[in-house]
């Protein structure tokens, strides 16, 4: 049944009609306002995007920009948008591109999926739609229009399905308007086949998509395995000095919020005073719990309990632990979201 109807042909004249051209990283498709779109576009939807998208390309308008930016410039800006890996892994880019590759994004599948954060559908879309090559991707909205149409079972996330996927996403890619029918994959899955309630009827598969032959489109792609999310405690150690300062730390470059400034953080608050006094020799003057906050991973639920601490400090803290910002200096810096909204209420 499918393989008697033109699915490209019937996608590209749906998008002539219905398909989105006025996205901001559409107006000038070259290869770094892609990659950066695609990136920002993993987990995210386009309406959270657009925002982040064009204040980003105003502070690093070319990827040499990028490459020449610090860290915290990077995080900064992309502050709230989310798997901070996807920041860390740009700006490595950046600096690959540029050194190695004189500033030129590779128009190679294979050079572009050596460089980090860079997969086999991010890959395909640069090709595609900056150079007019002839690859598939296999996005979100990809993978569920494809599971619905060919009635493919079981989750995505299993290589076994993702493999059928791929092979289903290369067999139908046309030989012409390539960078349009890969748009129009995706306007297709995120305006009209869309996760819940998906609009058949409106839909230039629906004649043909097997899913919607068996009465149950939604069933398609197969869900996730739900897992049990734990739940993990931290406390945070907000030290306040007198002239209304904050002290933050940088964490990690490696696991959450990785690179980001954040509060000093312990398992136990009930040593809070003791602590900082040890560690930063501060003379604490009153301690008081704040109302706890909660934020929700992927992987895990974590339970927040602030602590402020109003204290005099003698001198900078040393680097190595974290430096005093006034408060408003402080969104100069890469925050995570729950950070950035206390610190906001703390002001």
């Amino acid at each position: 049944m499918a393989k008697t109807f033109n699915f490209a042909q019937a996608l590209l004249d749906w998008y002539d009609q219905h398909g989105r051209k006025d996205l901001p990283w559409q107006q000038k498709p070259t290869p770094y306002h892609v990659w950066l779109s695609e990136i920002m576009l993993q987990q995210t939807q386009v309406s959270t995007v657009i925002d982040y998208y064009q204040r980003f390309i105003r502070h690093f308008p070319d990827i040499e920009t990028l490459a020449a930016a610090k860290q915290d410039a990077v995080l900064a800006q992309w502050s709230g948008l989310g798997y901070y890996a996807r920041a860390r892994n740009l700006h490595k880019t950046a600096h690959l591109v540029v050194n190695e590759f004189n500033g030129h994004m590779p128009a190679s599948l294979e050079t572009l999926m050596e460089l980090p954060g860079i997969g086999r559908s991010t890959a395909g879309a640069i090709l595609t739609l900056a150079y007019h090559q002839r690859f598939p991707i296999l996005d979100g909205n990809v993978k569920r229009v494809l599971a619905r149409f060919f009635a493919v079972e079981g989750w995505p996330g299993i290589k076994q399905v993702e493999n059928r996927l791929w092979q289903y996403a290369e067999e139908l890619l046309p030989e012409q308007r390539i960078a349009n029918y890969i748009q129009a994959q995706m306007d297709l899955g995120a305006t009209l086949c869309t996760r819940s309630k998906p609009d058949c009827q409106r839909c230039p598969m629906q004649t043909h998509c097997q899913a919607y032959a068996l009465g149950q489109p939604g069933a398609y792609p197969g869900k996730k395995p739900k897992k049990n999310i734990p739940t993990r405690q931290t406390h945070w150690l907000v030290m306040q000095n007198e002239v209304g300062e904050v002290l933050l730390e940088q964490r990690p470059q490696q696991g959450i919020w990785g690179g980001l400034w954040s509060f000093p953080e312990m398992r136990d608050g009930e040593v809070a005073r003791q602590y900082c006094q040890q560690r930063w020799q501060l003379q604490i003057h009153s301690q008081r719990a704040l109302s706890p906050l909660q934020h929700v991973f992927t992987h895990f639920r974590l339970e927040i309990y602030p602590t402020l601490l109003q204290c005099s400090v003698n001198g900078v803290a040393d680097k190595d632990y974290g430096n005093w910002y006034r408060i408003k200096d402080t969104f100069e810096l890469g925050l995570p979201a729950p950070v950035k909204s206390f610190l906001k209420s703390l002001n």
